[in-house]
């Protein structure tokens, strides 16, 4: 069993920035696939950002630019750098985390874009 826990959500005015963490309770290898996902109320939860492996990160069309996903393996820790917000970003974000093909789930934070 793997526990990820996220934290860094909040409120942000529209242009602004937040920094999201997840922790797993397990090694986040080079190797081990991570992931950042979203869910809008009344809306399917929705991939914002993978990472394959350490070399390996891909993102939805909509945060292209704006997002960044990146690890810190030796602190078994996965972040969202999340820059120029918008309105539209306002969900709960998720941390997912692969071992021995095995999907892992954090409880989400609230992310909130708003003036």
């Amino acid at each position: 069993q793997v526990q990820l826990v996220e934290s860094g959500g909040g409120l942000v005015q529209p242009g602004g920035s937040l920094r999201l963490s997840c922790t797993a309770s397990r090694t986040i290898f080079s190797t081990t696939a991570m992931g950042w996902y979203r869910q809008a109320p009344g809306k399917e939860r929705v991939l914002v950002a993978h990472s394959i492996n350490i070399n390996s990160n891909t993102y939805a069309d909509s945060v292209k630019g704006r997002f960044t996903i990146s690890r810190d393996n030796a602190k078994n820790t996965v972040y969202l750098q999340m820059n120029t917000l918008k309105p539209e970003d306002t969900a709960v974000y998720y941390c997912s985390g692969n071992w021995y093909d095995r999907t892992y789930w954090g409880q989400g934070t609230q992310v909130t874009v708003s003036s």
